[in-house]
Parts: C-alpha cells; structure tokens; sequence
C-alpha cells in the first residue's frame, strides 16, 4: 500500500510575518521556513501507518522553487521513504495545485492520499477537497482518527454535533486536523539518512497541468493594531464602559 502527502513551504509558525513596503505580499527575505503544520501531521500519520505494517511506501510531494527541497528532506527525515519536488515558480492557487497533484497521483497510483487541511499562509482549505473532485475519489475532512482495514478507511471527523465516522473506499484522499496525532522530531541519525533517500524532480511543464492562477493578490497589510485594555475597579464601572464607550449592551 502507497501513500502519498503534499506537503507545502511555509513560514515557520513561530515567526512574526512582515508585510512589504508596497503591500504587495508578505517579506520572505531572511525568513525562517518550514514545512505546514498541519502537513507536518499528515506526514506523521503516514510513517506512522508503515510502521504498523499497513502501508508500505510513504512518498512526499511538494510543489514550488527548489528551496521546497529543504522541507522534502525534512519529511524524509520523519520517516517518508522517496521525494517528489514539482518545479515551478509561479504563485500558484489551490486549483492549480489540485490539477498538478493530479497528474502525480495518475503516475504515482496511491492507495491513499493524505495533506493538511490547510496551510497556514494561504488558509484557504481548498486542496484536498479539489483534488478528490479531480480524481472522483471519496474524501474524508478534518481527519481526528484513521483506520484502515479491508481496502476501506474509517475517517473519524469532528462536526458541530459531536463526533462523525466515514468509511471510505480506498483509493481515497484524507484530510488532518490538528487532533490527528502529535508529529515527532527528526533526530540526527534521521537527518542524515535521509540526504541520501530517493529526490526525483520533475518541472510543473512536463506534467502538463495548467500553471496560470485565477487569483490574484492586490493588496497585503497587517492587522489593525489593537488598542490595551483598561482596568476599571469595579462591575458598575464595567458596565457603564460597556454601556457608553464600547456600546456592546
């Protein structure tokens, strides 16, 4: 059994993001990169099905400037098996990256696909949901638990009313939530084992998927700066504040 995980090059989570002088995107220079958090899960879900002996193959694809290659390795330090770094330049949307997982999963022929819900940059939570319309495979989001038994997953979800389990007919694609597991660290060892695991580089051209974005950023700018808290001494002071200054009652 084969699993396939998109991961995606994002600024580390733990960094302040700046914007530009001119608004028109945020500033990367010098800019502490990593792979998406919620990738980081879907990749760890996927080791961890090898390690139970489910799976046998877990192969990770990333889309983007070669600097992609740098969170590639870091997912093969996790566990993966093989690399795939898709390459291109343009700013792509979640559309055209759904078309150009496509064309991989047409080659790959992955049991199971599992990515992120979504990135935190763009959070957009589109991907997973395009590609399994692409591929006409069944979908399970927002993924708490996986089980897999008998060519069939069993996607446990959390919704507004409690807990909701799918079972999905496998090939299929599954989306992690946050719950899904805890992802581990690369050790050293790890590090360098995986400097010397499999990297096929392919450009986004030769998969023949459009590379065009329909959308487009006009303006970037930060969030408006909140003003500090006041202290008030007593709850008749705080409801009259409420009352005559944030006119909420």
């Amino acid at each position: 059994m084969k699993i396939l995980v998109p991961i995606k090059r994002v600024i580390d989570y733990n960094v302040k993001v700046r914007v530009k002088p001119d608004c028109s995107d945020v500033d990367l220079s010098n800019t502490k990169m990593a792979i998406n958090p919620f990738c980081e899960i879907a990749v760890e879900e996927a080791v961890r099905l090898r390690e139970s002996g489910v799976a046998t193959e877990v192969v990770v694809v990333s889309i983007g400037e070669k600097a992609c290659q740098e969170q590639i390795r870091t997912a093969l330090a996790l566990g993966a098996d093989r690399g795939i770094h898709i390459e291109t330049s343009s700013n792509l949307g979640s559309l055209q990256i759904a078309k150009l997982l496509k064309s991989v999963q047409l080659e790959e022929q992955a049991d199971l696909i599992i990515l992120g819900k979504q990135s935190i940059d763009s959070d957009n939570n589109q991907t997973g949901q395009m590609l399994a319309a692409l591929m006409g495979m069944p979908q399970g989001t927002f993924a708490s638990k996986l089980e897999l038994a008998d060519g069939k997953v069993a996607v446990t979800r959390e919704v507004d009313g409690g807990l909701q389990t799918l079972s999905l007919t496998l090939p299929a694609v599954v989306t992690t939530d946050l719950r899904l597991n805890e992802p581990r660290y690369a050790s050293l060892p790890n590090i360098m084992k995986a400097k010397r695991k499999p990297l096929d580089v392919k450009s986004a051209v030769e998969l023949g998927a459009a590379t065009t974005s329909s959308v487009k950023v006009l303006k970037v700018e930060e969030p408006a700066t909140r003003t500090a808290g006041v202290m008030v001494e007593s709850v008749e002071a705080l409801v009259d504040k409420l009352k005559t200054e944030a006119k909420v009652i």
